[in-house]
Order: structure tokens, then sequence, then C-alpha cells
């Protein structure tokens, strides 16, 4: 009966295989063809760098210079341990955003920079291997090192295994035969002499010991070694990912493509109405922030805080309310009804007044300078609406040119994410300090407040030296008291920074203890904590007025 079915089996499996379509039975093969990469020694020696790098920098290292050195390092290794990868554009860019904060992160570092510093190593890594770094597919990406770097050491694993001495069977005790051997006569010979015995053994006694020393000193510890092998996953997770490349990179951008037949949108008679509305409430309101708030001397007791903090904040949501709307407008069966042109008319109206808005919000914010001067959340703000100003010209483009909602979703994101990274890099406290001062210096003393109320970071400090020639008494002992106690803060990093080596050493903070050092006889007399404190407590106090 065995005999009978055989060939019975055998035929139905024959059918079965031709009963497959063509197309999948390509998908099959397609699908069993894909393998992890080989291994090379070049992939080896860039994952062992890579974790070597991040012990030195980041597990031992204390600040941000370590990072800096990491950040510059790493992805060259990356790219190093990669097979091969596209020299592209978003590989030079996202290098040159890497240099840019490596700078800053050894001048004055930051947690947002080495925030940005982890990001745009995977997109380099990303960009390489022909994934255009777009921020959510960069989260994905970054997150499949989960699994990449699983799939990677099991190769690892497999090829090891297959490694073999490439002596011949008994070839070993070639070598090991002598060498035992020496060491057995060598032993019987010194221990035939006494004094050699004694200064041998005093020698062995000195090298064990100074070994185990070292060894004791620099042996990893169990978390230093998870360390290692978190490193070691994500680094072979980038350089070997599971994500494969999308040949059609026309269509994963996310163009649109025109219908032959146009058809009426449902909703283009709402969507309509909604812009013509907006175009006209825009209209009187902007006529009335012109009459209200352009060329006019401003009262005392002016609310300066609701106007142009909280009335800016607003404005700017009004802004980026405008850009969602016109988001969801032009997309889907509207791009394709007969009507758009007059659709787009409208919303080319509106957007020249949104423009007009933008400038308005500028205005508030430089009223709100202009009246106390310059402060960090104030830079905020002009980054602020200036990421809006610059999503809202995205949202144009996508209008003009018909992409679909998810180019334009891509673009919103990175246009947020530029927008901090430049935010991260600017140093704000050089800008702020140095416009304040030269306000106070040119006699207008409201700025000094925020030298009381708000922190300065080591980019500002030194920035406060002219305000010792001030012809005002307070703020001058007031500064010069300030100074008293930066330079003391600055003596004690810099101690603490020798401890903790190399790795938390920062530019300003050296600039600004070599200059206080230098200027130190100017505020002598602010050595005594409590004269010091007095003076700092009566300059809060006298320039509160201005807060």
């Amino acid at each position: 009966m065995d005999s009978e079915l055989d060939p019975i089996e055998h035929r139905n499996a024959e059918m079965a295989a031709t009963s497959v379509p063509p197309l999948r039975q390509e998908a099959v093969r397609s699908a069993s063809a894909i393998e992890q990469p080989s291994v090379t020694w070049h992939e080896l020696v860039a994952v062992g760098s890579i974790v070597l790098l991040a012990d030195i920098t980041l597990y031992r290292g204390h600040g941000y210079t370590g990072c800096a050195l990491f950040f510059l390092l790493a992805p060259a290794f990356l790219l190093a341990g990669m097979k091969s990868w596209r020299q592209s554009l978003s590989v030079l860019v996202s290098g040159a955003m890497l240099l840019l904060l490596a700078v800053k992160l050894l001048w004055c570092g930051s947690s947002l920079l080495v925030f940005f510093g982890f990001a745009l190593t995977v997109a380099t890594a990303m960009s390489a291997l022909g994934h255009p770094p777009f921020v959510l597919e960069l989260i994905v990406y970054a997150s499949q090192t989960i699994q990449a770097g699983y799939l990677g050491l099991v190769q690892y694993w497999r090829w090891a295994a297959r490694l073999s001495p490439h002596l011949p069977r008994g070839g070993w005790l070639n070598i090991a035969l002598p060498a035992i051997t020496f060491l057995i006569f060598g032993s019987i010979f010194i221990l035939a002499n006494p004094d050699l015995a004694t200064a041998f053994g005093e020698g062995v006694d000195w090298f064990v010991n100074n070994l185990r020393d070292w060894l004791f000193d620099r042996f990893p510890t169990p978390v230093e070694m998870m360390f290692w092998g978190i490193v070691a996953w994500v680094a072979i997770g980038l350089i070997r990912p599971v994500i494969q490349t999308s040949g059609n990179e026309q269509a994963d951008d996310g163009f649109v493509i025109a219908k032959a037949v146009s058809e009426r949108a449902a909703l283009y008679s709402p969507f309509r109405n909604t812009l013509v509305m907006v175009i006209g409430l825009f209209a009187v309101y902007l006529v009335f922030e012109f009459v209200t708030l352009w060329f006019r001397e401003f009262p005392e007791g002016f609310h300066y805080s609701g106007y142009a903090h909280e009335g800016a904040a607003w404005l700017t949501v009004a802004l980026a309310l405008a850009t969602v709307i016109l988001s969801l407008v032009f997309r889907g069966s509207v791009l394709f009804d007969p009507r758009l042109p007059q659709l787009r008319m409208l919303a080319w109206a509106w957007s020249l007044e949104n423009f007009l808005l933008a400038i308005a919000v500028y205005n508030r914010l430089f009223i709100y300078v202009g009246f106390n001067g310059m402060t960090r959340m104030r830079i905020v703000g002009l980054f602020g609406i200036t990421a809006v100003l610059v999503g809202f010209i995205v949202v144009l483009v996508k209008i003009a040119q018909n992409h679909s909602f998810v180019w334009l979703i891509r673009r919103q994101l990175w246009t947020l994410s530029i927008a901090i990274y430049f935010f991260a890099l600017t140093p704000l406290d050089t800008i702020v300090v140095g416009y304040n001062v030269r306000r106070i210096l040119a006699g207008d003393l409201a700025p000094s407040v925020q030298c009381s109320v708000h922190p300065i970071s080591s980019e500002g400090v030194v920035l406060l030296l002219p305000l010792m020639q001030s012809s005002d008494d307070v703020i001058r002992e007031g500064i010069a008291a300030m100074l008293s106690e930066r330079e003391h803060l600055a003596e004690a990093r810099a101690a603490l920074r020798q401890q903790e080596g190399w790795t938390s050493y920062q530019l300003s903070d050296a600039w600004v203890l070599r200059k206080l050092r230098a200027d130190r006889k100017a505020w002598a007399s602010y050595g005594d904590i409590t004269k010091r404190k007095a003076a700092l407590k009566a300059f809060d106090e006298y320039v509160y007025q201005w807060y």
C-alpha cells in the first residue's frame, strides 16, 4: 500500500506547487532570499570600537565633552562597520549637524543637545542605508534595533561556532609540549638555587599582587557589562537593520497622482464658506491690531504681560490653527474638484492675512522686549512663531503642488525638530545678557531686572563685567556681589571637574574662570559672604520695580 501511495503523494505535491501563482512563488523566493549579511572583521572592529568609545565617554564620563567625542566618532564607526552605504545629501546634512552639536557640547552643553546627538546618530546610519530620516520613521528605525540587534548577535554566534583552529589534528602538541617542558625544568633550576628562588619569588609576588590590584581597579562591574551589551546590541541593530530599503522613493514621499476624471467634492461648499468667513474676520482683526498696537506710546500701567506675552501666545495658536485648517481643507476629494482654482484663490488671500498676523506676533514680542529686556523665554517665543510660520509655508507648498497629507506631516515634523535643534545650538545667555547690558549702559535700567530674576549660564557671566562701570550705585554693587558669587562657584566647579577628568571639561566654564580671576580685585570687598548676600538682596529689591 505504501508503494502505491507514494506516486499519488508525489503527484499531489507537484500539483500544489504548480497551483501557486507565479507572483506568489517569486514573493516566496524573495522572502526566503532575505538573509542576514555575512559577518566581517571590520564590522566586529566597528562594534567593539563603539562599545569602547561609549564606555570611555558615556559610562565613565562625567560631562558633555565626553558626549561630544562620542557623537563625533560613533557615526564614523557605524559607517565603517556597514558592508556598503550611500553617500547622500541626508548623510552629509546629518554629519554637519552632528559637528555643530559637538562644538556646542564642548563649549557649553545641555541635555537637549545630548538627546539630539543620539537622534542624529540614528539618522546618519538610517540615511547611509537609503532610508530618508523622517521623524516618525526615525523612531521606528531606532526601535527596530531591538530585533535587528538580536538577529545580528545570533549571526555572530553562528559565525564564531564555525571558526576552528588552523593547526592539524595533534598539531597543538607541537607548541604545548615544549612549553610545558620548559616550565617544569625552569622551575626545577630556580628551586635548586636559593638566592635565585628568593629573588624570583619576590618578583612573582610583586607581579601577582600588582596584577590583582590592577584587575580589581579596572574590572568592570555587572552594570558596566550590561551597558556594554546594550551598546553592542544597538550598534549591531543600526549596522544590519531588518528594515529593507524601498525602491520607490517618490511613493514613499507621498506625492498625489492626479485622477483623469474630475469629481465634485461634497465638502467643497462648506470649505469655501469657511475660508470666506475667516478672510473677513482676519481683515477686521488686523485693522484693530494695527490701530491699537502699532506706532503709539504706551501709557503708564499698560498691561505688557497680557498683550505682549499672553496675547502673542494666543495669536501664535491662531496661526497654528490656520495651518491645521488649510491642511485639512486641501486633501482628499477636494483636490479633484473642478472648482479647486477658486478655492485656492481664497486660500492665497487668507495666507496673506496670516503672514500679516505673524508680523503682528513679532511686533508684540518686541514690544515686551522693549519694555524690560530680553529673556530666554522671549527667544523661545521668537523660535516658536518662526517655526509656525515656516510650517504655514510648508502647507502652502503642499496646496500648490498637490502633495499628500503624509508628505505634509513629515515636513511639519522636520520643521519642528529643526527649530528645536537650532534653539539648542543658540547661545541664549550670550544674546540675552549682551542685549540687556547694552540697554543698561545706554541709560535704560529696566533690563537689569532680568539679571536678577533669571539664572545666567557660563555663556553670559563674563558679559556682566561692563556693568561694573554703571553709573547706578545699586546696580554696580549688585553686579559686583554677583560676580564674586560666581567666582566662588566657578572655583568649586573647576575643582570638581579636575577630579572628574577631561570628559566633564567645558570651554565656557574655563573661559569664565580665567576672566573672573583676572578681574577679582574689582569685587574683592565682597569676599565676606554676609556682605555679599546683603548686596545681592538690595540689588534684587531695587530692580524688581521693573519686573
